[in-house]
């Protein structure tokens, strides 16, 4: 079950679970749509892998048990852990390298 981090990693924007700009890693890292392109050029820095639109959870359930009243967002802030330098240093070993074949 997807945890719904409330902010970016990168920014400490916002990123609600109806936010439409927010995106994750496999491991869900959480980042906005602005930090994934300019910052971190699609690249993880924790994982390397790629980001994907994160979905989003209903706030209403069709199916007993399913929504947002059932299986809340995180609560917790996640801090950024590694510093720019870090970041562009993973960034640019594999930027050039589809996600899917990183």
């Amino acid at each position: 079950m997807l945890q719904f981090r409330t902010n970016c990693e990168c920014c400490n924007k916002d990123l609600p679970p109806d936010a439409t700009d927010a995106r994750i890693c496999s491991y869900e890292c959480t980042y906005c749509e602005k930090c994934v392109e300019e910052v971190l050029s699609n690249v993880c820095p924790t994982c390397g892998g790629g980001f994907e639109r994160r979905p989003i959870r209903p706030s209403t359930a069709v199916r007993p048990g399913l929504s947002l009243v059932h299986q809340p967002a995180s609560t917790e802030r996640v801090p950024w852990r590694y510093s720019r330098e870090e970041v562009a240093a993973v960034s640019s070993a594999v930027k050039d390298i589809p996600p899917h074949q990183r």
